[in-house]
Order: C-alpha cells, then sequence, then structure tokens
C-alpha cells in the first residue's frame, strides 16, 4: 500500500510542475509578442513621418527627380545598426519606367581623415545598397520609400565617408539621375 502512496504523490507533484512550467511558458510567449507588437508600431510610426516627409520634399520641389529624407548629411554613431534614410525617386517623364539604383563609396570627403577602403566602406549598408525593377508611372513618385539601413560597427572609427547614389532608368542611354550624400560616423 505505502508503494501506492508513493506512486500516487510522485504524479500529482509531476502534474504540479508541469502545469506551472506551462504556465510560464504561455506568459513568458505573450510577453514577447507584445514587446514584438509595440516595437513593430513604433517602426511604424516612424515609418509614415518619413513618407510624410518625403512626400512633402517632392510637393514643394516639381523638379526633383530624388529625395533624400531627413538630409544629403547622415550621422550615425558608432554601434547603431538601425539608422538610415529614406530614399524615393520620382519620374518626371510622361511615361512610365522602371527604374534601379545603386549606392557607392565616392572616396574621401574633402577635409576628412577617414581611411575606409572602399568595399568595407559600401559593407556599412545592410540594407537596400541596391535594387532594380522598380515600376514608377509617369509623372509620379514611388509608392512606398526605401530606407537604407547602415549598420555602424562598435570599432568604427568616428570620420565623413562620402557616397554616390546613380539612378537609371531602362531605355535611357545615360544615367537618369546621379547625386552624393554623406555618412559622419560619430562616437558615442
Amino acid at each position: 500500500m505505502k508503494n501506492k502512496t508513493g506512486a500516487m504523490e510522485m504524479s500529482v507533484g509531476t502534474i504540479v510542475t508541469i502545469v506551472l512550467l506551462m504556465s510560464t511558458l504561455v506568459l513568458g510567449l505573450v510577453l514577447i509578442r507584445n514587446i514584438g507588437k509595440s516595437s513593430t508600431e513604433n517602426i511604424n510610426a516612424i515609418d509614415q513621418k518619413v513618407k510624410d516627409q518625403i512626400t512633402k520634399m517632392f510637393s514643394e520641389d516639381d523638379l526633383s527627380k530624388v529625395v533624400i529624407y531627413p538630409s544629403r548629411n547622415i550621422a550615425i554613431k558608432k554601434g547603431d545598426s538601425e539608422s538610415g534614410f529614406g530614399l524615393s525617386i520620382r519620374n518626371t517623364e510622361q511615361s512610365a519606367g522602371v527604374f534601379s539604383y545603386a549606392i557607392t563609396n565616392a572616396g574621401g570627403v574633402a577635409g576628412s581623415n577617414c581611411e575606409i577602403p572602399k568595399a568595407k566602406a559600401e559593407d556599412l549598408i545592410v540594407l537596400w545598397r541596391t535594387k532594380t525593377g522598380i515600376q514608377i508611372p509617369g509623372g509620379d513618385a514611388m509608392g512606398e520609400p526605401i530606407f537604407v539601413v547602415f549598420d555602424i560597427p562598435e570599432t568604427a572609427t568616428p570620420c565623413l565617408i562620402g557616397y554616390t547614389l546613380t539612378v537609371t532608368k531602362i531605355g535611357l542611354p545615360s544615367v537618369y539621375y546621379e547625386t552624393t550624400f554623406n555618412l559622419e560616423i560619430t562616437g558615442r
């Protein structure tokens, strides 16, 4: 009889432990989901503000073919992996077109002592360094701006790096638009 009681106590203890562990797991999953959801909402809010600013910039200048927001001088702290800029292209011609762009290192910026190799400078751009097949109706801008994202390692030396943005349109014999912008890597 004592063996059966011991066996019964063991199974009740096991059941209680399993119930407690499952409850903890469910609460952990709910917490992770809520954190992820609030982060996504914050990113979407920032995203909408950038879209609004780009639309405003295009409306203020009827001739601009490309908008970089917030500006052509981007400052990012070393160790930051989620900063960058918004980019939108406008088709100033009457016919629809297919566009592409590429961002390349333009070399040293005057007055900067930055000695980052070209390939390493381009590798700092982790999202949307190039894009092809962007279809834009005539006289219209891109429906969704592109967010070019940089990943600046903790070991980066504070300096100023120049980049060239080259936009091409299929069917045009030359470059549709080209401009430069600067990335300033700042200390923490």
